[in-house]
């Protein structure tokens, strides 16, 4: 039988690890990451094998707003910084994520199986 979870004990410890680290007892194990900038706009979308109106549908902003991003005259912000990152770092999951109907996203997700294929063959060798 599988050792259970004691959940109700894992939040006493992290409260504890909480309280000792704001007695300055304690460094929490932090991460940094780098966000995407407007810099990166366009070769995030265009990775993704998707229109401007489809980036920026998918996004939750207008065209313009996304245009803005990719000529460098306004940064994203906030979540779409995030779900930016997400795109960059894991594009197969915003392909999943985008509705089924869209020939964009089928084209691409062959196009990607494909690349993925490719890139096994080469380290094989």
């Amino acid at each position: 039988m599988k050792n259970e979870r004691n959940i109700g004990q894992e939040i006493l410890a992290g409260i504890q690890e909480i309280k000792e680290w704001r007695q300055g007892k304690k460094k929490l194990k932090t991460t940094r990451i780098s966000l995407p900038s407007a810099s990166d706009v366009a070769k995030i979308r265009k990775n993704l094998d998707l229109t401007q109106d489809e980036f920026a549908d998918f996004m939750g902003v207008k065209v313009k707003t996304l245009q803005n991003w990719e000529q460098n005259r306004r940064e994203p912000q906030g979540p779409a910084r995030s779900l930016l990152y997400v795109a960059k770092k894991a594009p197969e999951a915003i392909l999943k994520a985008l509705p089924r109907g869209r020939t964009t996203h089928k084209h691409h997700h062959a196009r990607m199986a494909t690349r993925s294929a490719s890139k096994n063959k080469v380290s094989a060798k």
